[in-house]
């Protein structure tokens, strides 16, 4: 992942009836990735304090050292113990395993998880079925001392990461069982210039939130766009 000169963004104003949280240290697992580098940018960009996590510290810290903007980089399991709130951005295949590392860390903490199960054959992307029914369902049952939330699922890591790009204009669908989880993660996504949280119901409807991406890539590849997903009439 490579990043050119950094723009000059105001960060956006905090909505006076959003919950503050500027000062709440986000952690990013699986943050060398393009999805969770581009989000470490940009939250970092907007004045949040990141940090990134990887399987080896060494390759966190040359993903952050790219970043800049104050990021660091750790192991996974110290990325989870020095923040307040954890987003999940790792691959499919390394979910569980991920989280099971960092079962006791993230204790108390909310979590995100923004990953997408997705197989691939000659067609084309498609959805897979987690047996819990979705990613954060997997989260949730492994990590039943968290507080799990589920968003970020919908980004162009391509867009993420691209400096000469001010904003990502794009909504984000937020889902949780805890309605003041999902507020603060509301008020993380609206951070972001150009981004607006969304709330989008229960964990239980996070499958078929986590499968449109599967569409999402088709419809990229048909036009050669990066397009995501705003809700009309809201």
């Amino acid at each position: 992942m490579s990043f050119t000169d950094t723009p000059t963004i105001t960060p956006k104003p905090a909505d006076t009836g959003a919950p503050d949280v500027a000062q709440l240290t986000v952690g990013i697992l699986g943050g060398t990735g393009p999805q969770g580098g581009g989000l470490a940018y940009r939250l970092a960009l907007a004045g949040q304090p990141v940090v990134l996590g990887s399987r080896t510290a060494e390759r966190a810290e040359e993903s952050a050292a790219q970043i800049g903007l104050g990021v660091t980089g750790h192991s996974n399991i110290e990325a989870a113990r020095r923040s307040d709130i954890v987003i999940v951005t790792v691959p499919w295949e390394g979910h569980a395993a991920t989280l099971k590392e960092v079962q006791e860390e993230l204790e108390g903490k909310l979590v995100i998880d923004s990953v997408n199960p997705l197989g691939f054959d000659s067609k084309g992307a498609y959805a897979l079925r987690p047996e819990e029914g979705s990613a954060a369902e997997q989260a949730a049952t492994l990590l039943p001392k968290a507080r799990v939330t589920a968003a970020f699922h919908h980004l162009s890591a391509t867009l993420l990461t691209d400096r000469e790009i001010d904003t990502v204009e794009t909504d984000v669908l937020v889902l949780g069982e805890n309605r003041a989880d999902t507020d603060l993660v509301q008020a993380l996504v609206d951070r972001i210039p150009g981004m607006r949280g969304v709330y989008a119901g229960r964990l239980r409807n996070a499958h078929q939130v986590e499968g449109l991406v599967a569409n999402l890539i088709s419809i990229n590849r048909r036009y050669k766009k990066h397009a995501g997903v705003l809700v009309a009439g809201l």
